[in-house]
């Protein structure tokens, strides 16, 4: 072969090679064009995907949370108010009064025996009639102790007579220790007649207590007077201790029972009948 036709030759092979890597280069191309291509295609699936979950998430309705509110517990809540509070009140601060006269005495309640008592009543001005046939009638409030101090004031009255030799009028303060959880409950429950269905004893004052003998201590009820006049031959036993109605209902409502009250500490009573309860406790802190 010539050189001519070498040269020829050559310049063909050149072009040929020249031919096929630029093919190969196009071809290459268009593979790393499809990879770009499926990169962009899936990343732009993934942003259609975020778009649309947004749009669902914004059309779905909002739980809003309401507010819970807080519920009163029937323990804490005030008793029912009555519409007549005035003779309430008014056995209230009676009743009060006379117990701090008592205590504030040297020949008072004697304190231990207080802070045993579960509940306390306190008669201002038990009237007493009588000649031979004594007759008593009166009017008070009682509380007992609760895990919270004193109880709300249950309305009560004292009625009954006595045989035996008695003369004259008179006015005594009667103060009765219940020295049980259930006594005084056990009276405005049904009419408990006084030394007969509960025990009940001449409670002893000041120096005595440490004197007293075993059948005053074993009486579920103590009782203590304080006379304003003459009159001889004082007696409890035979009497009957109940709820008072005309003042539960004024003070409480129709259809508060007064072992509602009892249960019920001082603060859920009407403001105007806590200074009973208020003054038992300055005497006696001790709650049940």
């Amino acid at each position: 072969m010539s050189a001519t036709q070498r040269g020829t030759k050559d310049r063909e092979n050149d072009l040929e090679f020249s031919r096929w890597n630029l093919s190969f280069d196009r071809a290459k191309r268009r593979r790393l064009g499809s990879k770009g291509s499926m990169r962009r295609l899936t990343f732009l699936f993934v942003i259609v995907i975020a778009v649309l979950a947004t749009a669902i998430a914004q059309k779905k309705p909002k739980q809003t949370t309401q507010p819970t509110a807080t519920p009163v517990s029937a323990a804490a809540a005030p008793l029912p108010r009555g519409k007549d509070l005035k003779e309430g009140a008014e056995q209230a601060e009676k009743a009060a009064k006379v117990f701090g006269e008592i205590m504030s005495t040297d020949n008072g309640i004697p304190t231990d025996l207080l802070n045993k008592a579960e509940c306390v009543a306190v008669f201002p001005t038990v009237v007493k009639v009588g000649f031979i046939i004594g007759g008593k009638a009166g009017r008070g409030l009682g509380s007992c102790r609760t895990p919270t101090g004193w109880s709300a004031p249950v309305f009560l009255e004292i009625k009954g007579g006595s045989f035996g030799l008695q003369v004259g009028a008179q006015a005594t303060d009667v103060v009765l220790l219940f020295m049980n959880t259930g006594g005084l409950k056990k009276l405005v429950s049904s009419k408990v007649e006084l030394g007969a269905d509960a025990s009940i004893a001449a409670g002893p004052v000041g120096r005595e207590a440490a004197a007293s003998t075993d059948a005053s201590m074993s009486a579920e009820i103590l009782s203590y007077s304080r006379s304003k006049g003459l009159f001889a031959g004082v007696s409890l036993k035979g009497s009957v201790v109940s709820a008072e109605k005309s003042d539960m209902q004024g003070t409480y409502g129709k259809g508060v029972t007064a072992i509602q009250v009892l249960d019920a500490g001082n603060s859920r009573a009407p403001a105007e009948v806590q200074v009973f309860a208020q003054k038992l406790g300055e005497y006696s802190s001790r709650t049940a």
